[in-house]
């Protein structure tokens, strides 16, 4: 499976990034462009440490089962919910969250995998190196699509 801590999926989410526009449209859902990219530095912020997620009770009693279902060789589905902390609710700069972004990408590419396992996903709870790989790839794959890229 695709993951973000592998060099070639890294760069592949990042040339996807760089296609995007200001006018790209979404074929599914209520986000635009500039939304999907802000909302996808916070949960790349959570996964490298920069900022910390709290598990919600919902997340403890049925994290483990969605993330069994998400760590499937396939896309994820449309229409999945939103946890309401990642919602983005005014219109960001384009290039600035298309920069910030990348940036963070990056940086959680950079960040030491061992201490990926003493971090909680705020949904999910503890994951191993792997799936933190596989679950941030799969996310920035599925709002990519999103718009077409």
């Amino acid at each position: 499976m695709k993951s973000i801590f592998n060099l070639d999926d890294k760069d592949d989410i990042l040339n996807r990034i760089d296609e995007l526009h200001p006018n790209s449209k979404p074929m599914w859902g209520k986000m635009s462009v500039s939304q999907m990219l802000a909302h996808c530095i916070t949960p790349t912020k959570i996964s490298s440490g920069e900022m910390e997620g709290k598990q919600r009770l919902i997340g403890k009693l049925f994290g483990r089962i969605a993330k069994k279902q998400l760590l499937v060789d396939e896309p994820m589905k449309k229409g999945l919910p939103t946890d309401p902390g990642f919602v983005v609710k005014n219109e960001p700069d384009f290039y600035q969250s298309q920069k910030e972004l990348k940036d963070a990408i990056q940086r959680l590419y950079e960040t030491d995998k061992n201490a990926l396992l003493h971090r909680k996903h705020p949904f999910f709870g503890r994951m191993t190196t792997d799936e933190w790989g596989i679950l941030n790839y799969k996310h920035y794959d599925h709002h990519l699509r999103q718009f077409g890229v």
